[in-house]
């Protein structure tokens, strides 16, 4: 097991928890919330023989390497034998079209078969080449193929998946692998509201391009890992505010991260319950919580492997999460508050991701950051035109009850920045559902990109291309902060007028960017909607995102060999 100290003694049960106790982690999550961090890609895969993936009924999917229509043809008879001549000239068409899209299925008597075309195309041309900037990648394309073959055979009821590899690229696979896992998730399967559907076996022809064994194995489940960690981000978002309360989820916090098995690093989880907050002068974090029965939270995680990469410093991530954001004073309209139990969701992805890595002994320090808070109405609710002061010292004056997210995300983001010696952090990234406005900008599936570094926004971006968790920079467009001046304090929480939302609510975070005593280090703002409003790709259903895991797992990755440095 890993060197993981948990830092309070025990694991306090929620409201409706399982009564029998267990000393299982893994177990307590299950208990506790129904997530499985085992995952299905990884434990269902294997490499079969080709007895064995012509028995049975069963899907089978092709991954094209070539356009050629006369070969493609020539190989499924040769396969399974003749096909009827209507599904034979459809399919002619679909190979002969460079517009058609990724899939194309047959339904024969051994099963459904599926083939799909990654090759690039005119409407698939590379980021580079094609007109639209932010073009799928074949990973993209791959993992969200996987979505509607996963649905697909879970609808036929096959007893096997068979997938047909022999000819694609490393990326290739590792995106369907993904996609896979991403797909297999359902909040209400999970949570046994409904009866989960059963799963076929997966059955893998190998590429050649992934070498030996345990080559094949490694990158299996580090695919189902990452899947599983979107699903992690996404199955916290879903759940209930009334479940997830702040206390609920730091509980949680340290139940995920103990099950951990890398014997190769340092894990520390710390909780800062409302003495230590007190103490540590986190009177931001402290006032949105003040309203709610369930008091505020911060959650450090520190996760320290034996050997590092080129980044000796740890990176810092930040994560907002009010658990449910009702507006506090300045009251959402019903409407608007319908689905805050997601204002968390940029936490999720934080915790999500620090699962990940320790679990894949990245070598990379990390120092992780969950900012817990629940902004409800009481009597003890902060106030418009209160004055709070700001672990940083900044007093901070309220203009609106409801652009809470800076706030817990200040006094966390000035604990992170006030780290020192070797915890001094290399760079530091915020995710956070900060802004409407965003939204109204880029969309739901395009996350803003604010930062102080044009190598930091330049990986950020690439690595989101990469992976189709998409960002777009935006400016810190610095005559803006004008909106944030008080007559009464240093700053206010929130610029009047409705324009350039989004903007302010960064140029409000670079505030805290910065330590006290001496220079800027990189920093990035990720403003994300963290909800996808109906099913599209691999994920089969409304709900919790994830969004930020892939792109800022990439983005880790990449740091490890310090190329988020590089000019």
């Amino acid at each position: 097991m890993a060197k993981n100290k948990i830092a309070e003694k025990k694991v306090r049960k929620p409201k409706g928890a399982a009564s029998r106790a267990t000393d299982n982690p893994v177990e307590a999550v299950q208990s506790l919330f129904g997530f499985s961090l085992k995952g299905w890609v990884a434990p269902s895969l294997r490499v079969a023989t080709a007895r064995e993936v012509r028995s049975g009924f069963r899907g089978t999917l092709v991954v094209l390497s070539e356009p050629q229509t006369k070969r493609v043809l020539s190989s499924i008879k040769k396969q399974w034998g003749a096909i009827a001549k209507w599904q034979e000239e459809q399919l002619k068409n679909w190979l002969d079209s460079k517009s058609a899209t990724d899939i194309f299925s047959l339904t024969l008597k051994e099963g459904p078969v599926w083939f799909l075309r990654l090759i690039e195309t005119e409407k698939h041309g590379s980021a580079t080449e094609s007109r639209d900037t932010l073009a799928k990648s074949v990973f993209t394309r791959a993992r969200d193929a996987a979505g509607a073959i996963f649905a697909g055979a879970r609808s036929a009821k096959v007893e096997k998946l068979v997938l047909d590899f022999s000819h694609s690229t490393r990326e290739e696979l590792q995106g369907f692998l993904v996609g896979l896992e991403i797909a297999a998730y359902s909040f209400a399967e999970v949570r046994g509201y409904r009866s989960a559907a059963k799963r076929p076996a997966i059955l893998l022809l190998a590429p050649p391009v992934v070498g030996d064994t345990k080559e094949l194995k490694s990158m299996v489940q580090d695919a189902s890992r990452l899947g599983v960690a979107v699903n992690l981000a996404r199955h916290l978002t879903n759940l209930p505010g009334g479940t997830l309360t702040p206390t609920v989820y730091a509980d949680l916090a340290r139940v995920v991260m103990s099950e951990v098995p890398n014997a190769q690093a340092t894990l520390r989880v710390d909780v800062w319950d409302e003495r230590r907050l007190k103490s540590e002068n986190m009177n931001l974090l402290l006032a949105v919580g003040a309203g709610a029965a369930a008091p505020p939270r911060l959650v450090h995680i520190s996760y320290r492997p034996k050997d590092r990469g080129a980044e000796k410093r740890p990176v810092a991530l930040v994560g907002k999460g009010v658990t449910f954001d009702s507006g506090g004073l300045d009251l959402k309209p019903s409407s608007g508050m319908r689905l805050m139990k997601k204002d968390m969701g940029g936490s999720a992805a934080v915790l999500a991701l620090t699962w990940w890595a320790a679990n894949a002994g990245l070598p990379l320090a990390l120092d992780s950051y969950l900012s817990l808070a629940e902004n409800s109405v009481s009597a003890n609710s902060f106030r418009p035109g209160d004055i709070i002061k700001a672990r940083s010292g900044l007093a901070i004056e309220i203009d609106n009850t409801d652009a809470e997210g800076r706030l817990v995300l200040a006094d966390a983001m000035n604990v992170a920045i006030s780290q020192t010696g070797d915890n001094s952090p290399a760079c530091m990234i915020d995710v956070a559902t900060l802004t409407g406005a965003i939204k109204v900008g880029l969309g739901a599936d395009i996350a803003g990109l604010f930062t102080n570094s044009d190598d930091l926004a330049r990986e950020i971006f690439d690595a989101g291309l990469k992976r189709g968790d998409l960002s777009w920079r935006m400016p810190l467009f610095q005559p803006y902060k004008l909106g944030l001046r008080s007559n009464f304090a240093d700053y206010v929480n929130s610029a009047s007028g409705s324009f350039g939302g989004a903007i302010t609510a960064a140029l409000f975070l670079e505030l805290f960017a910065k330590p006290a005593d001496g220079d800027a280090i990189p920093w990035a703002h990720l403003d994300v909607y963290a909800w996808r409003d109906s099913a599209s790709g691999a994920w089969l259903e409304a709900g919790g995102n994830g969004q930020g895991v892939l792109s800022l797992s990439e983005v880790l990755s990449r740091f490890v060999a310090g190329k988020w440095a590089e000019g």
